[in-house]
């Protein structure tokens, strides 16, 4: 296959369209044509790197690639090499063939899949021939086309492909029967998907099992609800994702609000998902991937950020912290979510527009002040920022605003409380003020960063509050036994967000003194004492990794709020004193 050399560049519409988050489908096209050429690249520098590796029962990988540049002389091969797995297995075996990848999978499986890929762009181009290609846990896949269960003893073997006037078999079975599970394609009106699950690199991180699915028709109802609320957003913007995505790989059904989905760098035109709750969520989240997707593509061609430092920071949709490159994909997601949302006018969808502008505009904040951007990586950021400022001040149901706001409180609470710690030493001076009755003086430095391990999702109390508003006959039923229906629910998270503060503030004491606080009790608390008007919840949620510290110091023996409403007063005076605004 030989290439024309040439430098890929946007033009300026297409340039501008992707700084601010959106896209039209010619930028879309731009992006296609530019993937294709990084993938080409990653395959050759694999074929390099596998020159001199074993190919074990294979045949030599040079007779896969002549037999795919036989194929890519026909246009609907094309389908194959763009396919987006085929670049999560080029540059996860490319790392593997380098020493910085690792896999239990043998390594001639993984280079060997090359054949695969060819065979299917030449089942495709309608080409005879004859080829061997890997079978991984008894299937053998045809990357865009469908796998053939090929019963065996063997772990890993291999399987013959012929294609000839006859039809297309794979060891010695035509492409019908029980054996084969030809891949799925989600239809809608000017958009169709390829569910895709059985490919070994559709998980997007290296190879999976294959995991046929039988629920396709579930899938199809989703994906036509899902396309018709698209449909009825920004036209433009739904075309370009009609353009832009070709596969969906599903996963099992998540948690209800709490859905799962991923997308990849190397693999342009996926996204990942739970079986949504309804075609609404799905909606949602092809938003969500899409935006990442384009956002790689951009980075493939220009560079955002050089932060050498290994910094991470505060990403207000996550768990764990995230260097800059993951918060500016976030961000670019995220604004892309909000204007979904934006759109959606009953209480879940205020809800969540309410909560995704305002994290979105946390992190673009914390963006602007972070090192490491390029200039170009500072215009993004800026023409974001600029796109999202008027709709944080666009109105909303002022319930639906409250229980946003006890969202956002609640997840940086949380992210503090499990992932900053204090400075030791001056931890030990504040206690000592403390014994002697002096006031507090919050400690210089910032404190430091040390991951925990959180023992449920950040997003516990948001899950509930998404209940409430979008199934309020099915909240009541989980408000006895909440942990059961939302995993990490406790009964004092049930009074949070019914507006029985005071009960919740209660619980959460008690567990405190009892000497069973953890940080979700800390931070409930805060909560409680914030709604319930006491200063000490300002303390409590401002600093709970310093509060929680400090009562560990003092031996438990303190009263927790006494000594947020102590944290809150050290923090106000710290603000009058250096005309601070606050701090995370």
């Amino acid at each position: 296959m030989r290439e024309k050399s040439h430098w890929h560049a946007l033009c300026p519409g297409s340039f501008d369209e992707l700084l601010g988050g959106g896209s039209g489908s010619a930028t879309v096209e731009a992006l296609w044509a530019s993937e294709r050429s990084w993938r080409l690249l990653v395959v050759r520098a694999l074929l390099d790197s596998a020159a001199s590796a074993s190919t074990g029962p294979l045949p030599p990988l040079t007779d896969g690639w002549r037999l795919l540049a036989r194929a890519t002389a026909q246009r609907a091969a094309e389908r194959v090499l763009s396919y987006p797995t085929v670049g999560v297995w080029a540059a996860h075996t490319l790392r593997r063939l380098r020493g910085t990848a690792e896999d239990e999978t043998p390594l001639w499986a993984e280079t060997g899949h090359l054949h695969a890929i060819a065979a299917s762009a030449a089942v495709l181009a309608g080409l005879e021939f004859r080829t061997v290609i890997p079978v991984r846990q008894n299937w053998a896949v045809l990357p865009a086309i469908g796998a053939m269960r090929v019963p065996g003893p063997e772990t890993w073997s291999v399987a013959e492909v012929t294609s000839s006037r006859e039809g297309v078999r794979i060891a010695g079975h035509p492409l019908t029967g029980p054996r084969w599970h030809a891949l799925t394609e989600l239809r809608a009106e000017g958009c169709a998907l390829i569910l895709d699950h059985t490919d070994p690199y559709r998980a997007l991180r290296g190879a999976a099992s294959e995991e046929p699915v039988d629920d396709t028709a579930d899938w199809q109802g989703l994906f036509g609800e899902a396309w018709e609320i698209l449909r009825g957003t920004d036209a433009e913007e739904t075309r370009a994702l009609a353009g832009g995505l070709v596969a969906l790989v599903p996963r099992p059904r998540a948690e209800r609000f709490r859905p799962h989905s991923a997308s990849s760098g190397e693999a342009f035109g996926a996204a990942l998902a739970s079986v949504p709750d309804d075609g609404e969520q799905l909606a949602a989240t092809l938003v969500h991937e899409f935006q990442h997707n384009k956002l790689s593509a951009f980075m493939h061609l220009y560079t955002l950020h050089e932060d050498r430092s290994a910094q991470l920071h505060y990403a207000p949709w996550r768990d764990d912290p995230r260097p800059l490159g993951g918060l500016l994909q976030g961000v670019y997601a995220f604004l892309g979510v909000t204007g979904f949302w934006r759109r959606r006018g009953h209480p879940l969808g205020q809800f969540e527009f309410a909560l995704w502008r305002t994290q979105t505009a946390h992190a673009l904040s914390a963006i602007g002040t972070a090192g490491g951007l390029t200039d170009l990586g500072r215009r993004l950021v800026a023409e974001l920022s600029a796109r999202l400022g008027p709709w944080l001040h666009e109105a909303v149901d002022d319930a639906v605003r409250a229980a946003a706001e006890l969202a956002v409180a609640d997840h940086r609470a949380t992210w503090r409380a499990y992932h900053l710690r204090p400075d030791a030493q001056e931890v030990r001076a504040m206690a000592e003020a403390w014994s002697r009755g002096d006031s507090l003086v919050l400690p210089a430095g910032e404190p430091a960063l040390a991951p925990g391990l959180p023992g449920r999702g950040f997003d516990t109390r948001a899950v509930l509050l998404r209940w409430l508003l979008a199934d309020p006959a099915g909240f009541d039923r989980l408000r006895d036994d909440p942990g059961a229906t939302v995993s990490g629910a406790r009964p004092e998270d049930v009074a949070l967000v019914t507006g029985r503060e005071a009960e919740a503030l209660r619980t959460c004491h008690r567990r405190i003194v009892r000497g069973d606080g953890d940080p979700e009790t800390w931070v409930g608390l805060g909560l409680g004492a914030s709604a319930s008007g006491d200063s000490a919840g300002a303390g409590l949620l401002a600093h709970p990794e310093l509060v929680m510290a400090l009562h560990a110091q003092l031996g438990g023996r303190a009263d927790p709020l006494e000594l947020g409403r102590a944290v809150a007063g050290a923090d106000t005076a710290t603000r009058h004193r250096t005309g601070a605004l606050g701090r995370l």
